[in-house]
This record gives structure tokens, sequence and C-alpha cells, in this order.
């Protein structure tokens, strides 16, 4: 095995992906449940696709594609939490 394997994939990108998912499926549980665990992993999932995305772009754009669905997710948990999920659902 040669030393000089690159790795096509970028780990940080996919930790983006599934920590942004569980926050996206935490926060309908109601009375502030979901706000907590959704919002605090979407938190922590937006820091990791910004990371994500600057190692995806030093690297040509590889792994760029986790990264798109992490931030949609992230997205639509502001948005489900802007309209009140998590507190009254």
């Amino acid at each position: 095995m040669s030393s000089r394997v690159e790795r096509r994939s970028n780990p940080t990108a996919w930790a983006a992906f599934w920590v942004a998912l569980l926050g996206l499926i935490l926060m309908p549980i109601p009375l502030f449940i979901g706000l907590i665990l959704g919002g605090g992993l979407s938190l922590v999932a937006a820091v990791l696709v910004v990371i994500a995305l600057l190692k995806g772009l030093a690297r040509s754009g590889r792994g760029i594609a986790p990264v798109v669905f992490a931030a949609i997710f992230v997205l639509l948990t502001w948005g489900g939490i802007s309209i009140g999920g998590g507190t009254i659902w």
C-alpha cells in the first residue's frame, strides 16, 4: 500500500451530515426537549458544516455533497424551531 493514498471522503462532512440529521429528527419533540436537543445539535452541525466546507474547498470540492445536505438539514431545523417546533408541537 502506498503512503500517498489520497482520501476521497471528508469525514467532517459526514459528521456534520449525521449530527444535522439527528438534530432534525429530534427537533419535533414537544415541551422544549426538541428545542434543547435538536437546537443544540443543529448548532454543533452548523459549526461542522463550516469546517467541512473549508476542508472540502481546500480539496478541490471533494466531499461537498454531505455538507450541502447537512446545511439544508440545519436550515430546516432552525425553520422548524422558529415556527414552534420543540416547544408547542
